[in-house]
């Protein structure tokens, strides 16, 4: 089955700020842009981000394992080389430490993630599965 890209759109307090977050510290690209909104490609996914003054995501969170997640977030699944050059990335560049946590250990499924806030309040995990298979294995 071929993968296909997916195609995401969220309100954002700052243009520049977002882009500056994304581009700079994620290392993530540019796509079309003005200054109301801006196209990220986000490792070949299209998030738009459009300014938009107040806005706000209510959500609970859950706890999976022994970890409290946000139940409202959003991410990627890079392979290992790309996943560690996104955390060394981020670790160098964000001033509070970023955490990697393994879920389902020696399980169907098995993955590491981690989680990092955009300027905007959003949550973006990066997760990397054992085996590309087990993506959506049940």
């Amino acid at each position: 089955m071929k993968h296909s890209a997916f195609h995401l759109s969220l309100p954002c307090y700052s243009v520049t700020k977002t882009k500056n977050f994304y581009l700079d510290i994620i290392g993530a690209k540019l796509g079309r842009h003005s200054t109301q909104w801006a196209d990220i490609n986000l490792f070949g996914n299209q998030i738009t981000f459009t300014k938009s003054g107040e806005f706000s995501f209510n959500y609970k969170s859950y706890k999976f394992q022994d970890t409290v997640l946000p139940s409202f977030h959003f991410g990627v699944i890079l392979d290992d080389k790309t996943w560690d050059t996104v955390l060394n990335r981020l670790s160098e560049k964000k001033e509070e430490p970023i955490v990697a946590t393994t879920f389902l250990k020696d399980k169907k499924g098995e993955h590491s993630s981690f989680f990092v806030e955009d300027p905007n309040g959003y949550v973006v995990e990066f997760k990397r599965f054992k085996g590309a298979q087990q993506v959506f294995t049940s």
